[in-house]
């Protein structure tokens, strides 16, 4: 990973969380954008058990969002697309924004926290 670096936790139930946030000028963007769609992509394909919360029967989740650093209240909304296997905005980013923080939380059971760290050693 060059820009995501997570935090762990883990609940009483053994349900684990990792947190990460990056900024990055509008250069680097698609940079990051790619590192997170990978690791997703990994998660939705290679993975063998379903997205979703542990509620809904769900192995893992993620949640995923943006917002421009110069203005805390523009939040940019976006999601990936397992078709496109990229991030796609369904409000950019305001175009004169320097910097965009991205912030990634994933979430899953035992067996999705073993591969996860074996595959992406986060």
């Amino acid at each position: 990973m060059q820009f995501l670096d997570f935090d762990y936790s883990e609940d009483e139930l053994g349900y684990a969380s990792w947190d990460a946030m990056a900024s990055v000028t509008q250069e680097r963007l698609p940079e990051l954008c790619a590192e997170i769609s990978a690791l997703l992509h990994w998660a939705l394909e290679d993975y063998p058990g379903p997205q979703g919360a542990p509620e809904d029967g769900g192995d893992w989740d993620y949640e995923l969002t943006a917002h421009a650093d110069d203005d805390q209240h523009s939040a940019c909304d976006l999601h990936y697309d397992p078709a496109t296997q990229t991030l796609v905005w369904d409000r950019p980013a305001p175009p004169q924004a320097q910097r965009l923080t991205l912030t990634l939380t994933l979430s899953g059971n035992a067996q999705f926290a073993q591969l996860l760290q074996e595959r992406w050693q986060i």
